[in-house]
């Protein structure tokens, strides 16, 4: 703004979501943080500007950049793209074009009439085919292979920016599902919650229960972000990186742990066929009502996806190497859940059981 402190801009869209928040709060004392979100901020305060945005419409995209140019200039340090549409009913979403694709699309073409260093996009690194022999290792040279909707829309939106991103820069981040000690990771809270539960199907696994996903704690991934940002006049003009922990915990360790953390004891993963699996996902879908079940019969073909993903490009180019470990954090995720279900339920977009109804949350709900 007119006469502000002349800091380095940073536009950051998504700014309200896990990773935008974190990420603002953690430049705001070195940047001058513009956020751009559909959503106005709900929490304390911290953003030096917000700007409404829904990046679906062509008018409101060229409305809030008119307003970051009156307001903060032409020129941009970085722009940190976090906004995308994901879900996980596995039904075709005419959100994944609108905003993960065209939206990227929309933002670059209204950037063109600024001075942008650098443009850093939030990948997924379920783009990648999976490993397929033991020992394998990802890497960003390895073939992609995106099999639902999520990852397909990513892999749509590298290519746009790509095509229309110019003479801007631009660096590519594929990463890994991200964690705090809340949990806040989609697919181990669904595993928490069944367990917490002692629902049968916590018990059982359609696939290799050896192999496993990778994961990122929000810490290390803001952490990333500002690397980027700080190394933006090093880096080449496009640039890709796998951001995750290199140690991928199996499906077996992580069921059995979350067991022994939530009641005391082992909780084997029992592998079951494919077809049982699906047929018993179908049957709960259908009696629970559309929507209303995480395990969809198209998510078990993907159970025995494997991601151990190699960092040393990360390590090379940014300097850049986690700091915790998903197996170190799940104390404090299993602990968070025990000390206020009704509150980790609710930050977990979770459906409180019904034996937990009757307690208030001692957190607030604001």
């Amino acid at each position: 703004m007119p006469g502000h402190v002349s800091l380095p801009v940073v536009l950051v869209t998504g700014s309200e979501g896990l990773i935008g928040d974190a990420i603002v709060r953690s430049l705001s004392s070195r940047y001058r943080i513009v956020g751009l979100d559909i959503a106005r901020p709900t929490k304390d305060p911290v953003i030096e500007d917000f700007i409404d945005c829904d990046l679906t419409k062509d008018a409101s995209v060229a409305r809030a950049l008119d307003t970051v140019r009156q307001r903060h200039g032409v020129h941009l340090s970085s722009v940190i793209h976090l906004a995308a549409h994901y879900d996980f009913s596995g039904k075709p979403s005419s959100l994944y074009k609108q905003l993960t694709v065209e939206g990227t699309g929309r933002l670059l073409a209204g950037l063109r009439s600024f001075q942008v260093e650098q443009f850093v996009f939030s990948s997924t690194l379920i783009v990648m085919e999976p490993a397929d022999e033991e020992g394998e290792v990802i890497t960003e040279t390895s073939p992609v292979k995106p099999t639902w909707e999520y990852p397909r829309s990513k892999i749509w939106a590298e290519r746009r920016i790509k095509q229309e991103r110019g003479s801007i820069p631009a660096a590519i981040l594929r990463i890994g599902g991200v964690y705090d000690r809340d949990c806040h990771a989609v697919p181990v809270a669904q595993q928490m919650s069944r367990i917490y539960e002692k629902k049968l199907e916590s018990l059982f696994f359609p696939g290799d229960a050896d192999h496993g996903q990778a994961f990122v704690h929000v810490e290390d991934l803001v952490e990333c972000f500002q690397r980027v940002i700080e190394l933006r006049s090093k880096l080449d003009s496009w640039e890709l990186f796998l951001i995750a922990e290199p140690e991928v915990m199996s499906y077996a360790e992580l069921q059995e742990r979350l067991g022994e953390l939530i009641h005391g004891k082992e909780w084997p993963a029992i592998r079951i066929p494919k077809a049982v699996a699906k047929a018993g996902a179908w049957v709960r879908e259908r009696l629970a009502g559309d929507g209303d079940t995480f395990i969809k019969p198209w998510m078990i073909d993907l159970a025995d996806d494997h991601y151990p993903v190699s960092i040393a490009r990360a390590r090379s180019r940014l300097g850049w190497e986690p700091k915790h470990r998903l197996r170190d954090t799940l104390p404090e995720m299993a602990a968070a859940l025990l000390r206020d279900p009704p509150y980790w339920y609710q930050i977990n977009g979770l459906t409180l059981p019904d034996r937990e109804k009757e307690a208030e949350p001692a957190h607030s709900k604001s």
